[in-house]
Parts: C-alpha cells; structure tokens; sequence
C-alpha cells in the first residue's frame, strides 16, 4: 500500500482564484538562469551554454561526459532543473589537457549548445544568481478578477514552501526519508541523498506551515537568529534560534525527531532557509483561455510555491508519466 503524505501546505492569500492544466507541453514551463560565467580563451574547464527540452540535467551531464570522454564526475552545473521543460543553463567539463572535442555532436532533439568558452574552475551547485520563469496555464477557469488582485499581491510575498517535486512521486522520497531514518535500512548512494533533501524540507515546511497558520510568517520574532524571518534545514549544531523561537520550531518538528536524529547522524550541518519568497519582475498576460506569467526567484526557490497561491493546477507532466 502506497504510503499517503499530505502536501496541501496552509496558503496566505485566500485560496486559488483559478484552475488550469500546468506543464502540458515543455514549453509551458520556460527557465533560464540568471547568471553566466566569464569565457576565456585558456583554462582547464570548458563552460557550456546549453537549452534542454524535455531532459534532466544529469542525463545532459552524461552526454556531455560522453562526448569529452571524461568521467561523470568531471561535469557540473549550477543547478538541477525540471525535465519537463525548456530549460537555459550553464555546465562545466574539466578537461585538464584533453583535447577539445566536437561539441555538436552533443546536440539533438532535446539539447541545443547556445555558446561555450573556457575558464580556471569547475561551475558549483547555487553559485547563481537565481532563476528567470516564463510559465503558461492553460484551460484557464474561475474568476479572472480575484486572479489579477492575487497576481498584484503576489510580489509582497509568499511562503518559500519547498515543492512537491522534492518529495518525489507521491511522496516517494518522504517514504525512504522514513524507513531510513526509522528502520535504518540501506539504500543506494543517490537514494540516500535524495532522502536527506526530501527529510530536511519536510521539516522546513512543517515549521513554516505552523507559522503561516500562526499568522507571524512575515514578521521577525524574538530569538531570530537573521535579519529576516527563517527557519532550520536541520542537521549538525546548536539550533542559533533563541530559546522562545528554537522551542517553537522543536514543537513542530517534534513527530519527526527520528529524522532529526538522523540527518544529524549523516553530517549534515544545521543551516537557514528565509520563510518568505518574493518574485521580482513579476509579469503578466491573459492569453485567450490561458495565462501567462513571468518572474525571476532566487537560487533554491520553487516556482510553485508562487503559483499554489493562484492556482490549482493540475500537473499534466505528472500524470503524462504515472
């Protein structure tokens, strides 16, 4: 029996205004980092300019590999990125004193090289500045006019939830987190890893969840440890909120000390993640019966968490491949 895990985190603004199919073609779902690394002529490191369509980031890393005759190791990239969409981002191959191949032969329907040049060091995961999306709802119903209040509202902020897809499919990588950290059974290395990032936004969401629905998500309480509000990415080390914040998020973690105990146990170290995301640059259009939207967010952020404000979408990717 599948195991049921309930991601309908608490919203800010009201409830949706609208439904609408999301992600039903790639190009529903546009992304292009914002940031690019210095080309030069000389360096150990090949940096690579690449559009993907319908691809993950580790298989275009593994073509790259591939066509270089390099290990998987020696390619990097700034960020993963959604498979089912059009994606812009940037990969280095260290070549050390290999020679250079023919980087076409990377290219084909789901790949496209924008540019490359050569630089001094490998590109690392959230060096970015962030995230620019172009996304487009289709089938758009409900009432168009609290739709465009909320898309006003949208800037001032929202909860910085993790998504769904974090947690895999039907919270797959939430049932791992558990038999691991509960059971203390094996996994594969990319399981593991998986399972940690899945446990440790759990927890996040979990502590934000209790501070929306305690209205003060927004604001600073006493013992922030920031000049904005946070809350843990747990791991190894003392919890650097104060005594009256650090027991509020310890109550609603509390169900998950097991996972707790064990992320400690994997080494990672205790971090903070802001509770408030606002989208910059926000655009938008009425398009016929779909809606388009336009925003940049930081590194780490995720798209739906701006959209669940709006909309209730139905996940077309998804269901595609059930």
């Amino acid at each position: 029996m599948t195991e049921q895990w309930d991601l309908d985190w608490p919203r800010t603004l009201g409830g949706p205004a609208i439904s609408a199919l999301f992600r039903r073609e790639p190009e529903d779902f546009v992304v292009e980092e914002l940031a690019a690394p210095t080309l030069a002529e000389s360096g150990e490191h090949v940096y690579l300019q690449v559009r993907k369509r319908g691809a993950n980031t580790g298989w275009v890393a593994q073509q790259l590999a591939r066509v270089a005759g390099v290990a998987p190791r020696d390619v990097s990239y700034y960020g993963l990125k959604d498979r089912h969409a059009v994606t812009t981002q940037w990969f280095s191959v260290w070549l050390a004193q290999k020679p250079e191949p023919d980087w076409g032969a990377v290219v084909n329907e789901e790949i496209e090289l924008l540019q490359h040049g050569r630089g001094p060091r490998k590109l690392r995961r959230g060096e970015h500045a962030g995230n620019r999306f172009r996304i487009r709802l289709r089938d758009v119903h409900g009432d168009r006019d609290k739709a465009d209040t909320l898309i006003d509202r949208l800037s001032g902020g929202v909860p910085n939830y993790f998504g769904e897809q974090r947690f895999g499919r039907a919270g797959g990588n939430l049932s791992l987190a558990r038999r691991l950290a509960e059971e203390g059974g094996r996994s594969r290395k990319s399981e593991r890893t998986f399972a940690m990032s899945a446990a440790r936004s759990w927890l996040f969401n979990q502590v934000l969840a209790r501070r929306v629905l305690d209205g003060n998500w927004q604001r600073l309480l006493d013992g922030e440890p920031d000049t904005m509000p946070t809350g843990p990415l747990w791991g190894r080390g003392r919890n650097p909120a104060g005594a009256a914040l650090a027991e509020l998020e310890a109550h609603a973690i509390e169900p998950w000390q097991p996972w707790c105990d064990w992320l400690e146990h994997c080494g990672l170290k205790q971090e903070r993640r802001p509770l408030v995301l606002k989208p910059e640059a926000l655009e938008s259009e009425w398009l016929g019966d779909d809606l388009e939207l336009a925003f940049a967010l930081p590194v780490g952020a995720f798209a739906t968490a701006v959209l669940r404000e709006l909309a209730e979408l139905a996940n077309v990717a998804n269901a595609a491949i059930k």
